[in-house]
């Protein structure tokens, strides 16, 4: 089965550089260019603080990739963003959520997919696996070379540089209660993947449009049941943790609906209830920002409420 899809292009998100501050409708953005990283190559991120943020008091932190989209649409690569500002300070306002802050890391656009697919997965698979995801994304122009996911040393970067440096420099709940994070498409599947290697450090995470597949085709795709095998192992225990998932219908989430049937069917085979738990299905919905910023409020209240 061949799937063909307007929104192919909302899974690389490679935005042109730019020293232009977004401009938001609520709070205020601080930009540090080139975060440096022993794992990593450098990254730009935005940290943003809502409305009367003050250090005298403690806001939980919810961490986002592909941080280029998530505030001014004015200066997207496609002319949409999530307004994440916008749906955070109305919950915010009217005490549907904690207080919190939000940091955006830009993804870096050749290494995102490389950066955002779960790599102990990958790593797990047969070498005839491998070799049809390495072609399959060599066929896509995600890879030049054979596909290494290094997604491991992301997380490396985000767990033990960046979170200590905003927990030092803000005002901020250090805790796994109040450490969150979140994403759409390849950034649903690194925030799943982030919850399962750091469960001390990630109290929830909200994976919107999770891009199951890995690569752009369900045919021949070793790709889901390598994700099941490991969340089977690694999924943690229930109690500690919440999981977030949605998907749409259209485009790019019309590859979804099947496979998140089963990815949902072992969060209940491990035991997790509606409490910890979350799958929304949004019929009709199309993957792109304009759906994920529709429906925003619903992992925001589920995680931080």
């Amino acid at each position: 089965m061949k799937y063909i899809f307007i929104a192919f292009c909302a899974l690389l998100w490679h935005f042109p550089a730019t020293a232009q501050l977004p401009k938001v409708n609520s709070g205020q953005i601080i930009r540090l260019d080139a975060f440096p990283s022993q794992f990593i190559d450098p990254h730009n991120v935005y940290i943003w603080l809502p409305d009367g943020y003050s250090k005298r008091e403690k806001y939980a932190v919810l961490y986002m990739h592909d941080g280029q989209s998530l505030f001014d649409s004015t200066i997207t690569w496609n002319k949409q963003a999530w307004d994440v500002d916008v749906v955070a300070a109305g919950l915010m306002k009217r005490g549907a959520t904690r207080k919190f802050i939000v940091v955006g890391i830009w993804n870096n656009g050749a290494s995102r997919h490389a950066e955002y697919f779960p790599q102990k997965p990958f790593e797990q698979m047969s070498s005839a696996d491998r070799d049809t995801v390495t072609a399959a994304l060599q066929r896509k122009g995600r890879t030049k070379d054979r596909f290494q996911p290094n997604s491991d040393n992301y997380l490396r970067f985000l767990v033990k540089e960046l979170k200590p440096y905003v927990d030092k420099n803000f005002s901020t709940r250090k805790d796994r209660k109040n450490t969150f994070i979140a994403g759409s498409s390849m950034g649903g599947l690194i925030s799943m993947y982030a919850i399962t290697q750091y469960p001390k450090v990630f109290g929830g995470a909200a994976c919107l449009s999770t891009h199951w597949p890995g690569i752009f085709s369900l045919e021949n795709n070793p790709v889901p049941a390598a994700f099941e095998e490991y969340l089977r192992i690694k999924l943690p225990k229930p109690g500690k943790n919440k999981f977030y998932f949605d998907y749409g219908t259209a485009t790019l989430d019309a590859m979804y609906p099947g496979i998140q049937v089963r990815m949902d069917a072992i969060m209940r085979e491990k035991g997790y209830a509606a409490a910890q738990w979350q799958t929304l299905r949004f019929e009709g919905a199309d993957h792109s920002e304009r759906a994920w910023r529709a429906r925003l409020d619903q992992p925001l209240m589920f995680l931080l409420k």
